[in-house]
């Protein structure tokens, strides 16, 4: 009782309630080939179209890797995902040289000096790109003086109009016509009687010629109307209309003193590679756009009005998802960025049409060009980016293995994690080049027998027969993909509609989606010979679909580890109970410590069997294992026994044929 120097009532809280906390055991990851997205990093994906989104498309070269992510999504939405990087890949810059940038770590750390912009992600995919930037008010929209008007008139239709002075455009820029002088008259844009409210893109410059298309129409139509001789012209930005206003000076910069710090961004397609749009050409300006920045500042202190950073370099590398910033454009470096610009400091003003700034992103290349994916060390080196507890993963995927000796060499490399971490499986398929073709099923089985004899024995791996055939919706074809990707999602969704202890095979849970066909469909014979070392087959069955249709791990002796649901039994066991221990690090090691130890871990025992994960359980924590001995050395030892269920893969039905008038009774056993 708490020491009290007067009578009164104390009232004191125990809290008896800690529970074993639930663990996941379903999260995917996946090491592979991919064309865009960050390098070595863990990415969460949770649907195929953030795997699109993220790390683009597959293609002829990457397809395997990325469709065994892709299938792991139809079963879990629980992946992770890393990019591993390939010789020679290099992100597209806008000026210089390629670069390699991996991810934002890298940029933070390296920066990317030499460019105007570069590509968040390596490869081709950059290539695609422009930077579009309006650093000033004239950029955005300037109506022409009388000395720059059209030269001779201009028939309906036409397609090309002459200038008093070509210098004065971009090609992009969007033009309207007026016979009335926008100086005297505010509304002379709106009531041309020569070519009303019409806009036209120029595609084109040769010395004062214009040539000009009818604004985002398709059909390359030119001149509405006739265009008098000496029509004034207003020009603007190519991207005007996606933005209110012109950038002009910011809160920040007029409470600073300074003037025309704004600029307005835009990042769009300059091939039709990303959106299917060519923002270069005439119709396609606005469906190329990726995104949209505006109002943001040159100053390298600037604030919004939130409080948040405005700078233009800092927005763009923290938001944009496809470019970062290299260095300040040459029409613009006298004073961006600067902290602290001397008072009434006016921002680099380029002329007129030059303030806006176009830069197309060149040099990326995927695997250096060619066809090469990621080595097996580029692949080891992601892999060991998930070799400590700091990631939570449960089902690491091979996806391919590639070929000949390099195909073993992944293998064992993945089966090596899940063994030093010892809480996740893993899964592996064989080369394709054991399974696709034309060769015999038996050579087949021994092709995959061969090649999984090679990978060490482990209750942390399981093995399957090979590749499924099935449709590419992307790229309109059928291809092999391996079925590792299908046989970990099986197994993350027995967690789903069952619980981890459950066999992920047979026709209940086992089911494998999106088959055309398998590359190797085992007979009864053959599955017996793969069964018998540790490779899972995967069998279509007239009727009854495509099945997982073994439960063994790549353990090689005899033991009750040897099958999938006694070691993701004793892996979620383990997760939970060590999980739930912790708490009971740097309390006294003592009768009541011990005690709450074995309250905290038997009610959950008996939950798993009563949801049919084990079948009996002790669970001892006492003075038996708790000697002297233990305790002087710190230490706390809790001995968890537990009979774990077994999974039925062999079913014998005797059918006996009796006499009439023999009553079963006599016959039974």
């Amino acid at each position: 009782m708490a020491f009290q120097v007067s009578p009164g009532v104390v009232t004191k809280e125990v809290d008896k309630t800690n529970v074993v906390p639930p663990v996941s055991s379903g999260i995917g990851v996946m090491v592979g080939h991919f064309s865009k997205g960050p390098v070595e990093e863990i990415t969460i994906i949770n649907s195929e179209e953030e795997l699109v989104n993220t790390f683009g498309k597959p293609n002829a070269i990457n397809y395997e890797d990325w469709f065994t992510a892709a299938n792991f999504l139809q079963y879990s939405s629980n992946l992770r995902v890393i990019r591993a990087d390939a010789a020679n890949a290099k992100n597209a810059v806008g000026a210089g040289s390629a670069l390699d940038i991996k991810n934002r770590a890298d940029y933070d750390q390296n920066g990317a000096a030499g460019s105007v912009w570069v590509a968040k992600t390596m490869g081709t995919h950059g290539n695609a790109l422009k930077v579009s930037m309006c650093v000033g008010a004239n950029g955005f929209s300037q109506d022409l003086p009388s000395s720059n008007q059209t030269v001779g008139e201009d028939a309906a239709g036409a397609t090309v109009v002459q200038v008093d002075s070509g210098s004065a455009f971009n090609v992009g820029d969007i033009i309207s016509f007026s016979s009335v002088d926008a100086s005297s008259d505010a509304s002379a844009f709106t009531h041309n009687a020569g070519d009303e409210g019409n806009e036209y893109e120029i595609t084109g410059i040769t010395g004062n010629d214009l040539t000009v298309k009818l604004k985002d129409d398709l059909g390359n139509k030119g001149l509405q109307a006739i265009v008098p001789d000496n029509s004034f012209i207003r020009r603007r930005w190519k991207f005007y209309d996606l933005f209110d206003s012109a950038p002009g000076t910011s809160t920040w910069a007029t409470d600073k003193g300074y003037v025309n710090d704004e600029m307005h961004i835009v990042i769009y397609d300059q091939t039709g590679a990303i959106t299917g749009f060519d923002g270069d050409q005439v119709g396609q300006r606005t469906a190329s756009v990726l995104e949209t920045f505006s109002f943001l500042s040159q100053g390298g202190t600037a604030k919004t009005p939130q409080g948040g950073s405005n700078y233009y370099v800092n927005v763009l590398n923290d938001t944009s998802k496809y470019v970062y910033w290299g260095s300040h454009h040459s029409s613009i470096n006298t004073d961006a960025g600067k902290s602290t610009p001397t008072d009434g400091t006016t921002y680099t003003q380029p002329s007129n049409n030059a303030q806006v700034i176009d830069t197309g992103l060149t040099g990326g290349l995927d695997a250096g060009g060619s066809t090469n994916a990621p080595t097996v060390g580029e692949k080891k080196t992601s892999l060991d980016l998930l070799d400590n507890d700091t990631t939570e993963i449960d089902l690491i995927m091979s996806g391919a293995c590639g070929t000949g000796a390099d195909g073993i060499t992944h293998a064992q490399n993945v089966v090596a994690l899940a063994e030093s971490r010892k809480d996740a499986v893993a899964f592996i398929s064989p080369r394709s080049s054991d399974v696709v073709g034309g060769a015999s099923n038996s050579a087949k089985t021994t092709a995959v027998t061969t090649f999984f004899g090679n990978i060490n024995s482990s209750s942390y791996a399981v093995f399957d027969s090979g590749y499924k055939y099935m449709f590419d919706k992307y790229n309109d074809v059928y291809r092999y993909v391996p079925l590792n990707g299908d046989i970990a999602g099986i197994t993350a969704n027995t967690d789903l509609v069952a619980d981890a202890w459950f066999s992920p095979a047979g026709y209940n849970r086992g089911g494998v989606r999106g088959v055309t066909k398998l590359a190797f469909n085992p007979s009864k014979a053959e599955r017996d010979l793969l069964y018998q070392n540790r490779v899972n087959p995967v069998c279509t069955f007239p009727g009854q679909g495509t099945v997982l249709f073994g439960d063994k791990t790549a353990l090689t002796r005899p033991s009750a580890f040897d099958r999938i649901n006694v070691r993701r039994l004793f892996l979620v066991l383990e997760k939970a109970i060590s999980n739930a221990a912790k708490f009971q690090m740097f309390e006294f090691n003592d009768a009541f410590t011990r005690a709450q130890f074995v309250n905290l871990v038997e009610p959950f025992l008996r939950d798993v069997q009563g949801r049919r994960g084990i079948s009996d359980f002790s669970v001892i924590a006492d003075e038996t294992n708790n000697t002297g001995e233990v305790i002087d050395r710190n230490e706390f030892v809790g001995d968890i026994f537990v009979k774990p269920a077994r999974s039925i893969n062999f079913v014998q039905l005797n059918f006996i044929a009796v006499r009439t008038g023999v009553a079963f009774s006599e016959i039974g056993g």
